[in-house]
Order: structure tokens, then sequence, then C-alpha cells
């Protein structure tokens, strides 16, 4: 079978940092200079899969199709496959195959561990009666029924996948194609606000004004309305975005004819933000352009509706540069394709999301009550992207979600973690002075307690509850509570244990037993979980599995006896996950 897919070839690790290890140059290779074509790759991969049935639990009746394609510097191949089974998709059926240099088998990475094949091969409800269920479970209008194989939580069923959509947002649902029991109802926005925060905060009676429009001269360069080189039209231009929360920034934008210009970045794949103007509306097309005639964009406040928007253009294209220059990620779904934005989305939101629907950004203006600003803060804007990432790699699910949309499990709890570590090294990246690098998250929505969370010692968070440390009750942990595991283990790699002024922040990072942590660097410890993420990751990863998926990234990048392997052991067991301690069943 012929098979169209994107190769990427990736570096050892952050870009202009030096690594021991098989290959000790960083250099990237071209898809050119890969001796094997994407397609060899992917057959030969495939071929493996059902050769290797018994380890890869691909059986009769399974297709599988690639996704993506990893050729490593040091000649590993890496390819991620999901599945059908009967010409039905697989729900949790996804599973990255390895390879070495030579094509060879050398292990999996599944996210189910049984076969596929449910145990009824008939369905007893009509689509028509799935969409009924699906609708009364998420409150909204069903659509886009399919018949799919849910083969998540240990067990495969038939089933019904439906796509319901209300004023809330966009529910999946699925619905047992002969029992008619709903399986899952998961919201397909990643909100940066749970449902469950929000109540807290109501609760409490809390409200966050944050402090906007904090001054900044122009930076030197900047010219509003200045034109590189080209006089044909559309032609790239030079802008400035005087925004709410970053100061005054350069942006670069698009002049469509003499004089006039518009919010969108032709040097980036032509990402770009519109205004929703208070619709809730999934379609980016139906946003409105931001145009005008001084490309000066914004004014620092909220009484101009292009203030969040420069804000936004800056954190998305701050976000790109980011995993373009650190890992030569190029777009968030790795294809050169635009990433988007809509800010004064809905009315009085207190919340940011990653739309899959849209696969864009929707940023609310906040309630006015409790979140008086737009939601447009750096750190919330590569945190939500990060989950686009993480959507298009290896796509962690929650395991179950409450009646009021809250969030629960492992997968989901790694899905908010990588999102907080990865928006942080955003914040490291931008190196913007009026929003001073950490490892903090949220420190700018102007919560009384200055952050949302922290990765050095997750547990000073008192509005999520967020946990330092894994036990077998994370299961039922709200999964931004317990992206403190992972966050956690991550500080300790980069930075190490105990006390440490980095900028204007003191951290004190606590470990279980007080273990003692020396770390090995940001940048390194970056390139580990990076790796981990898109190489030996599943839908299903929990804890436990991303201990294993960073060691193997570790001892790809610089070898099973190196330091970093080792400071990778000692960091998971300074939050207290070790391999003596998995448990026997998986959840």
């Amino acid at each position: 079978m012929a098979v169209a897919v994107a190769v990427t070839t990736a570096a050892t690790g952050l870009a202009g940092t030096a690594f021991a290890g098989p290959s000790t140059t960083g250099v990237e290779r071209t898809a050119a200079s890969v001796p094997t074509s994407a397609t060899a790759v992917v057959e030969a991969a495939r071929t493996a899969a059902f050769a290797q049935a018994s380890a890869t639990g691909v059986s009769k009746g399974d297709e599988l199709q690639a996704q993506d394609v990893l050729i490593d510097p040091e000649g590993a191949r890496h390819v991620r496959f999901v599945r059908t089974h009967g010409n039905l998709p697989v729900l949790g059926g996804d599973l990255i195959v390895h390879l070495d240099h030579k094509l060879a088998y050398t292990g999996v990475t599944r996210a189910a561990d049984h076969t596929v094949k449910p145990a009824a091969s008939k369905a007893k409800l009509t689509a028509q009666q799935a969409a009924t269920k699906a609708a009364q479970a998420a409150k909204g209008d069903a659509s886009g029924t399919q018949l799919v194989v849910d083969a998540r939580g240990g067990a495969s069923a038939l089933a019904y996948q439906v796509t319901v959509t209300g004023q809330g947002g966009a529910h999946t649902v699925v619905v047992d194609a002969v029992t008619g029991k709903v399986r899952s109802n998961t919201p397909v926005s990643d909100e940066f606000l749970s449902p469950k925060l929000l109540e807290t905060l109501r609760e409490r009676g809390e409200s966050a004004d944050p402090e906007t429009g904090v001054g900044s001269p122009a930076p030197a360069g900047l010219l509003g309305s200045g034109v590189s080189g080209a006089t044909r039209y559309p032609a790239t231009a030079k802008g400035t975005g005087k925004t709410l929360f970053v100061g005054t920034v350069g942006l670069t934008t698009t002049q469509t004819s003499r004089g006039h210009y518009q919010l969108k970045d032709p040097t980036r794949y032509g990402t770009e933000t519109r205004d929703a103007k208070g619709s809730y509306t999934e379609k980016f097309s139906a946003g409105t352009k931001f145009t005008n005639t001084t490309n000066v964009w914004g004014n620092g406040k909220t009484t101009s509706r292009a203030s969040a928007a420069a804000d936004a253009q800056y954190g998305v294209t701050k976000t790109l540069d980011f995993y373009k220059n650190t890992f030569k990620r190029k777009g968030i779904a790795g294809n050169s394709k635009a990433a988007r934005a809509m800010v004064h989305w809905g009315k009085k939101v207190a919340n940011a999301f990653w739309d899959p629907t849209c696969n864009c950004m929707l940023y609310g203006d906040g309630d006015g009550q409790m979140f008086k600003k737009p939601l447009v803060v750096l750190d919330v804007t590569g945190h939500e992207l990060t989950h686009g990432v993480v959507e298009a790699t290896a796509n962690l699910q929650p395991t179950f979600v409450d009646s009021a949309g809250n969030q629960y499990g492992e997968p989901g709890s790694l899905n908010e973690s990588l999102a907080d570590i990865f928006g942080s090294n955003v914040e490291f990246y931008a190196k913007n002075a009026k929003d001073t690098p950490d490892y903090l998250v949220g420190e700018k929505l102007g919560l009384a307690q200055k952050f949302l969370r922290r990765l050095d010692h997750p547990s000073l968070d008192k509005l999520e509850g967020t946990i330092d440390y894994w036990s077998p009750e994370v299961y039922g942990t709200e999964v931004h509570a317990g992206s403190g595991v992972s966050s956690h283990a991550y500080y300790l790699l980069a930075e190490g244990s105990g006390k440490k002024k980095i900028g204007s922040v003191t951290y004190n990072s606590p470990t279980y037993h007080n273990i003692a942590v020396k770390g090995i660097g940001r940048s390194k410890a970056t390139a580990i979980f990076y790796r981990a993420l898109t190489r030996y990751m599943v839908s299903t990863t929990d804890f436990h599995q991303a201990r294993i998926a960073t060691l193997k990234a570790a001892k790809d990048l610089y070898g099973a006896n190196s330091t970093e392997y080792k400071t990778v052991n000692k960091a998971w067991s300074a939050v207290n996950v070790t391999a003596a301690n998995t448990p026997a069943a998986r959840h």
C-alpha cells in the first residue's frame, strides 16, 4: 500500500547545544540524505509490526496507517501508526514501531496492551440511537456519527463515536454499540482553566485583575509601516504591537496594498490572528481580519481590540520560533502550516483553548468578575499550543471525564505537564523583559497566590491542589493537579533539588525521601522530554511509562552510562516513580 507521509529528520536535541552520544555533531540530516525513502521505512515498520505480533499486539483484521516518520541522526527510525480493525478506526490502537539504521525491528511502544478485536462484531444500536444518547450526555447537537472499535480501558468494544456541539464547545462522545452505555464524553478543546479551578475561585470570591499596558519604548529598528524590500503586494512588513502583557514588541505583518496592513505573518507560514467579535465560532474563516493603515497594533489597553491580538500574535509566533529553532519542528503539527488564533472569543469567557476543530487558539476576554482581562499571556499561549504539538504526536488522552467536564487520569496529567514544561520554555526562549522567564505558569494572570502552577514545588499551588509526588491515588486526580508529578521530575532533572535563585525567582524543590538531585541543565532536560514525547509516548502513556520514555530518550542522546541517563532515573525516583512501584495493572 502506498503511503504519503512527511519525514521528519531530527537533530539530537536543542539547537546550538553540544551533546555526548552517538551523534556528537548535532547536525541534522535532510530527508534527501537519508538512504531509504519514507515509503520504505513505513513498509519495513508495518511488516515488522505483523511479524512481531506477540510484542506489537497487531493481529488479523488490523491495518496500520502511518502518521509520522522520525529519522534520527544516529540512524534509528520511528514510525507512528494509527490502526483500523475490520476497516473501523481503533481508539487507543496507536503504536510506534522502532527500527535501526538497517530497518531491522528494535522494539515497539503501544497504547493497547491487548489485541483490539471487539467481543461483538455487530451493533445493536443504530447510528441515530447512538447520536441521541450522545446528544443527551453532552447537552448539544449530535453530528458525525461513526462506528469504531474502542480499545481503551483494557478491553475492546464496538462503539459509535459522535461529535456533539453546543455553546460550551464540542465534545467527542463514545457510545457502546451493543449496550448503549456512554463510554466516554470528552471535550474537544483543551481548556487552560479547568471547571474545578473556576469553581474554587468562585467559592473563594477571588478575582484576577492583572496589570496590563506596562509601558516600554519601541524596540530599536521597529517601523510602524516598514516594508521589507518588496514593492509588489502582498509584501512582508515590519509592524509594532502595543500589547497588554509584554510591552511594545515587533511583529512581522503583511502589507496588502499601499498604506494597508494585515496582522498576518508571511514569514511564519501565514500565521494570523483574527477577531471572533464575541461569537462562539470554531471556524477561523468566520473571524474578522485585523487590518489598519498604520501597522501599529493595539495601544497597550483593552480599549483597543487589537491590543489582545498583538499579545496573541506575539505569543503564537514566539512559540513557533521556539519549536523551530530548538527542535527543527516546522509548525505545530510539523507540517509547515500556519498557526492561527482568534481573540475576543465568546461572551465573558474566562478561558483560553487549543481547539482542534479549527486548529487554532481561542482566547476569551475574561468574565469581568474572576478574570477581568483577556487570557493572552505568553505562557498560556505556549501551554495551549503545546497541546497542539501533543495532539499531533502522542495524542495523550484523559482516562475519564466527570459530568462537570473535569478530566482525570495519568495520560491527561502528563499532557498538562508537557504543556507547562514547554510553555515555560517559550518564556525562556522569548527573553521578554516584561515577562521574565521562570518555572512558574500563569504568573501574569493576577492571581492572589502569584501563579497558577509552578514546576519546582507543585504543591504550593493551593487553588488546584497540585501534587508533588506519585501515588496510586493519582489515577483519580484532576489532570491539572496531577500534572505536578512529571513537571516536578522535569524541574529536578533541569535544575536539581533544594534552594536556588534563577533571575528574580527563588525556588526550593523538595524530593521524596529527601533524595538529592543535581540538575543537568534546562537545555538537556528539555531535549530529553521532547524526544520522549515524539518517539516513545502514545495516547495512554502514564507516569511510569513516561519514566521509561525519558530514559530511552536519554540513552539515545547521551548513552546508557551517562550522567544524563542516571539523573533522569534519579529525578523520577525523587517524585516516587520507580521501576519497583510500577502498578501491576494499568488504568
